[in-house]
């Protein structure tokens, strides 16, 4: 039992550095595939370093140990339901 706690105690430690470092184009290029074939047509994909990072909710990836993120942008226009602006109310005949 002792030898178990002891192996198990000195392999743990070393299992985050047997964790391959993903290359940030390598990366990107599997999240390009995944987007694609969500059918989504434009959209920016962009390597940055954490630093340049604004806002959490664009990174979609990280890569080089975590040194950089991959932030995603969809280019197509769109607006979120709370930017869309409300409908102008209808012209009433009067009668």
């Amino acid at each position: 039992m002792n030898r178990y706690c002891l192996a198990l105690a000195l392999v743990l430690p070393s299992a985050p550095l047997l964790a391959a470092v993903k290359p940030c184009e390598e990366l990107r290029e599997e999240i390009e595939v995944k987007i694609q074939a969500a059918g989504v047509a434009s959209y920016t994909l962009e390597i940055v370093p954490n630093a340049e990072v604004t806002d959490r909710n664009l990174v979609v990836g990280s890569c080089d140990g975590g040194r950089r993120k991959i932030i995603y942008q969809r280019n197509d226009g769109s607006r979120r339901r709370s930017e869309t602006p409300a409908p102008a109310p209808a012209d009433i005949p009067a009668d």
